[in-house]
């Protein structure tokens, strides 16, 4: 018996900052827009499509500049980024570029990408399927199962890391499921979590090696004063598997009538490539 096709499950946001900084700003649309993040974006869902064969897409987004329950528990959380104009204006356009090859997108106030991918996770492996992970993000190795890998891109969509419940323990030194218990330990900076006070990575997975969990370590007696703490930084970095999400029926890509959006747009180029990768012939060739 065939294996039955993954879901293909990206983190839209990881993708389109990717691609954003891979290629040049000089890239624009007929209007004088700038497009080097859409053509990035475009050119790496047709290299994962191709590379993994899914039953279908599911690309999930932050909603950019919007509060979110996070932010509720951290204020600080994620403080200090601050997007370009020209990246905040093409990630608004690139749902279109999805829904017009034939998948489907995930966004919603107050939610993060990350929450959509964990709850497409969870949905894909009740129903006992397997999920693929796209994305740039490590705190997503707590996804990581027997059933769900994570990829991460190295170069474009043709070099990737794939990720196992193996490579997380050879990584951090922790399982996938200690993985929240590791972010609230060792903290994040980038996302402004602070973690346990002198407490790095090594220490923190050292301190679950021993103890299992976290919960497991504060009941020991470790970290009584930073106890509540710590349990608020778990929870803001654990993604939530109760996001709401679109239907997500097996379905082949569309690229024809992406390519007739983009073409729509004046980026020709690409055009012509979503419709070789449907299997004809670019216009004029």
């Amino acid at each position: 018996m065939a294996p039955v096709p993954p879901l293909l499950v990206l983190d839209g946001d990881s993708l389109a900052h990717r691609s954003y900084h891979a290629l040049p700003r000089s890239i624009r649309d007929a209007a004088g827009r700038p497009a080097n993040m859409i053509v990035g974006f475009a050119d790496t869902l047709v290299a994962l499509w191709n590379a993994e064969r899914p039953r279908t897409v599911l690309a999930c987004w932050d909603t950019v500049g919007a509060p979110t329950w996070r932010h509720e528990l951290l204020p600080g959380y994620q403080g200090g980024r601050d997007f370009p104009d020209d990246l905040v204006a093409q990630l608004e356009r690139l749902p279109d570029v999805v829904a017009a090859a034939g998948f489907a997108n995930a966004k919603g106030a107050g939610l993060e990408a990350d929450d959509f991918l964990a709850a497409a996770v969870a949905a894909e492996t009740s129903a006992a399927g397997e999920a693929v992970v796209v994305t740039s993000d490590r705190d997503a190795y707590q996804l990581v199962g027997e059933r769900v890998t994570v990829v991460r891109p190295l170069r474009g969509a043709s070099v990737v890391e794939r990720v196992r419940p193996a490579d997380v323990v050879e990584r951090y030194g922790v399982r996938p499921d200690q993985v929240t218990d590791f972010i609230a330990l060792r903290g994040d900076p980038s996302d402004r979590i602070p973690g346990a006070r002198g407490i790095g990575p090594k220490r923190a997975a050292q301190i679950l090696a021993a103890h299992g969990s976290l919960d497991a370590a504060i009941a020991s007696g470790m970290f009584a004063a930073e106890a509540g703490d710590l349990r608020r930084y778990r929870r803001i970095a654990t993604m939530r598997a109760d996001a709401p999400l679109p239907g997500l029926p097996d379905r082949e890509p569309d690229w024809p009538s992406a390519a007739a959006l983009v073409r729509g747009w004046g980026l020709a180029g690409l055009a012509d490539r979503l419709v070789a990768a449907a299997g004809g012939a670019p216009a004029g060739g």
